[in-house]
């Protein structure tokens, strides 16, 4: 327990970022290699290559151009996206400048401070300048007055990062997360400066332990390195969402994840038998509560051993699976690297006898305590030893599993001052050793990348799918994250709005928390709040911790569980929307949770809104997260906006307070807007829907509007292949018309559908006609037709049924 001992006056502190720093200036030598320019100072060098038309790589080292070779490259960043033209400089005596293609860098001769620019000499960034001090290296970045910085990964604290400080060191905190911690189990070193619509990013790729401090000066913020060099990537705009998609195009996007992952999951530490796990199902399925996966934490393992079975908790693991997969629920267990360093335990002895674990500087294996007792660490940064790891996950996919929690990956070492392994602990690197301390942060994105690949290769053809605890930049390549060991507080309820976003803006779109908060004990009523808000999150996760009250969404009585029953329903109807969503996450990179600056960029009354957030590009959701409360102010980003469950119509550009009963979650859709759903499951088919219900919301005005909705199987990698589909719904509402198409962009998938539901929200009167269509006489008979209309007056809805098929147009006279 922390007391007061910790702010003795005697326990005087010197930060990294304090210590003093000379400027790399003023230039002597410039190299131009044609790829890559090297400009020499006396204190410093910064080498410029180009990795992408609108992103620059500018490192600083402390060597002159005569010993730099190739600089290092880590997992984070995608190989090629270089200019395929070479680098052109032109040295005045003031200045020297380097360009190719979109982006212009000009480098004072005096300071070798910079700025980019568009070939036009427009500035597309603030000023930089690198600095070197013993031992580290620093960057200073200016701050325009009013700026928003944002990104970061995941970091505590409101959306705007703007005078706060973070150490980028993935650790393992189980102490409850609040405003002034500085490292939490991910580690993204992306900051993105945003002011008035216009932004830049910045990623700094050294897994080492880095300081982003916004708060010592707010002219400029400052970057201190412990290790290695300051190899940073300058990304250009204008836009927020062009500097997302061209930050993910430099370290990867998503894959699209399997159907069954965007369902319900439950879990906790620990289900602690093979009979409670299926009771849960067979209840979950009683009650009608849509659920799609059931993890297994640590206790299911024998002796906490990885790759193994309980055999008393867990006897017949395999008939399990088989007869949860009959229910729809997949099985996610959780899968650490401490490996227990026991002889008769055959990963352990197969991973020493192949070398394949962390050394010590003495060139024997690391060991650490975690779960299992002392155990050694799998070395993530060797190729071999990798392919390894994820080869031994066919022990889980040939029982039937296909999603894997990998945890304890920061990595977590008990027992130890620094709570990981020691920075001195070498890993191989494949023949270019390096330290745990340059290394550390690449940990689980290591472990991450293995488990996927690993998986890939044994389940043929399905997908994988791997939850990751700790990361780096790049980890949504190979895993979905969580937010880690939350607690049962309102204030951490809250807190994932602002993180999610903040994540989303740091390329990681598949992401969540643990409803319900995982330490401490939730209530009936926060169980409820946070299960809708999680409805609506990208991972949809129940998960508690031992010794905690059981939070399964029907313990709190028939109230709790009814609305809990409401909102995960609505996450199933609501999945094409989300895996549209993940599609476009998988091919632009932008997320699915997104700030309003993101999606409003032109209005600056929502660029520090930290308490609702956008569901991609068309719902606005705006969480209850105080107890004891049917209140909450909303803020309406410009245009129109319909309430998702009433339809009242409400004027954008304003605050309002609305009413938001426990029953009720606010959720608003952006006047014009399409929103794909379908009938309700109790778990996930595939994803080329049968009932294909496109909603249209519409507005008071006119409106112009298309929506790309994507199906395919849902499961496999076919995907890959061309076998989707792509369908464009198009709306033209005038004064007296609605024109409303929808056609095959892309078509190479065979769904079941022998019909298309539309649905016109807010029709405030029945329709004159549709051109070329019947009228049934009422909404239920219409079902049992595949193409006609009828009117439901007392929703104000307009339901227009038509056949399947490659093409069709309604116009609707109003």
């Amino acid at each position: 327990m922390l007391t007061s001992e910790m702010i003795r006056p005697d326990g005087a502190l010197v930060q990294v970022s304090d210590l003093e720093v000379t400027q790399f200036g003023p230039a002597v030598e410039v190299k131009n290699e044609n790829e890559r320019v090297i400009i020499s100072g006396v204190h410093g060098a910064m080498v410029l290559q180009w990795a992408g038309d609108h992103t620059v790589r500018i490192s600083g080292v402390r060597a002159s151009w005569a010993e730099i070779g190739p600089l290092p490259s880590y997992a984070a960043v995608l190989p090629g996206g270089g200019p395929e033209s070479s680098l052109e400089t032109l040295e005045t005596e003031n200045a020297i400048e380097v360009s190719s293609g979109q982006l212009r860098v000009r480098i004072e001769k005096q300071t070798m401070s910079f700025i980019i620019t568009d070939p036009a000499g427009n500035a597309l960034t603030n000023r930089h300048q690198y600095y070197t001090g013993d031992n580290h290296l620093q960057c200073r970045g200016g701050i325009t007055d009013g700026a928003q910085i944002y990104g970061l990964g995941e970091t505590t604290g409101f959306l705007n990062k703007r005078g706060e400080r973070y150490t980028m060191w993935n650790s393992d905190v189980y102490a409850p997360h609040v405003a002034d911690m500085e490292s939490l189990y991910q580690s993204i070193p992306v900051l993105v400066h945003h002011h008035e619509g216009k932004a830049f990013g910045l990623f700094v790729d050294n897994p080492g332990k880095i300081i982003f401090d916004m708060r010592a000066n707010r002219e400029h913020f400052r970057i201190d390195l412990e290790t290695g060099d300051l190899d940073c990537y300058f990304t250009a705009g204008p836009a927020l969402k062009d500097v997302v998609s061209r930050y993910t195009a430099l370290t990867g996007r998503m894959d699209m994840p399997p159907l069954w992952a965007a369902g319900y999951q439950q879990s906790r530490y620990s289900y602690m038998s093979q009979e409670e796990v299926l009771e849960l199902a067979r209840t979950f399925r009683a009650k009608e509560i849509p659920c799609d996966a059931i993890y297994l934490d640590i206790h299911y393992m024998d002796e906490f051993r990885v790759f193994t079975f309980d055999p008393v908790r867990f006897p017949d693991p395999k008939g399990m699976i088989t007869e949860l997969r009959k229910l729809g629920i997949r099985v996610v267990p959780i899968v650490d690297p401490g490996v227990k360093m026991d002889e008769k335990y055959g990963v352990y002895r197969d991973g020493d006898r192949r070398d394949y674990f962390c050394k010590t500087k003495e060139g024997l294996s690391f060991q650490g305590e975690v779960w299992p007792g002392i155990s050694v660490f799998p070395d993530f940064s060797d190729a071999e030893a990798s392919r390894w790891w994820g080869d031994l996950h066919r022990f889980y996919t040939d029982l039937g599993i296909s999603g894997i929690w990998n945890d304890m990956n920061e990595p977590s070492v008990f027992a130890c001052e620094s709570k990981t392994m020691d920075p001195d602990v070498v890993h191989g690197n494949n023949g270019m050793p390096i330290t745990h301390g340059q290394w550390h942060n690449m940990y689980g994105l290591g472990m991450s990348k293995a488990t996927y690949e690993g998986m890939e290769r044994t389940l043929n053809g399905e997908r994988p799918f791997v939850l990751t605890r700790a990361g780096y930049a790049g980890i949504q390549r190979y895993a979905a994250v969580w937010t880690g060991d939350n607690r049962s507080f309102w204030e951490h309820l809250a807190m994932f709005m602002p993180m999610s976003m903040n994540l989303g803006m740091s390329g990681i779109a598949f992401c969540g928390s643990d409803i319900g908060g995982f330490e401490h004990s939730t209530t009936g009523e926060l169980l409820v709040r946070w299960t809708q808000m999680g409805a609506f999150s990208p991972l949809c996760r129940n998960h508690s911790a031992y010794k905690t009250l059981y939070q399964e969404p029907w313990r709190f009585g028939p109230e709790v569980e009814e609305i809990c029953r409401q909102y995960i329903s609505l996450r199933y109807r609501l999945l094409p929307y989300l895996y549209t969503a993940f599609n476009e996450a998988s091919q632009s990179g932008l997320p699915i949770i997104r700030s309003l600056a993101m999606e409003f960029p032109e209005d600056p009354r929502g660029y520090t809104v930290s308490d609702q957030f956008m569901y991609g590009d068309s719902l606005l959701i705006a969480p209850v997260y105080r107890p004891e409360t049917e209140h909450r102010v909303v803020y309406f980003p410009p245009g129109e906006w319909i309430d998702f469950a009433t339809g009242e119509r409400l004027e954008g550009g304003q605050h309002r307070m609305v009413h938001a009963p426990l029953e009720v979650l606010p959720i608003y859709v952006k006047a014009g807007s399409f929103i794909p759903m379908t009938s309700p499951e109790q778990h996930t088919s595939d994803a080329g829907w049968r009932d294909l219900i496109m909603c249209y919301f519409s507005g008071a005005g006119d409106f112009s509007s298309e929506y790309t909705l994507y199906e395919d199987d849902g499961s496999t990698s076919r995907y890959r292949q061309g076998q989707y589909n792509t369908l464009i719904f198009g709306a033209e509402e005038q004064e007296l018309t609605l024109r409303l198409t929808y056609r095959y962009e892309h078509q190479a998938y065979g769904n079941r559908r022998k019909s298309v539901l539309l649905v016109i929200k807010n029709m405030a009167s029945m329709p004159k006609s549709i051109e070329g269509l019947e009228l049934i006489g009422s909404v239920s008979e219409l079902e049992q037709v595949h193409q006609g209309w009828a009117y439901d007056a007392l929703r104000k809805e307009c339901h227009i049924r038509i056949p399947q098929q490659q093409l069709w147009e309604v116009v609707l006279n109003k």
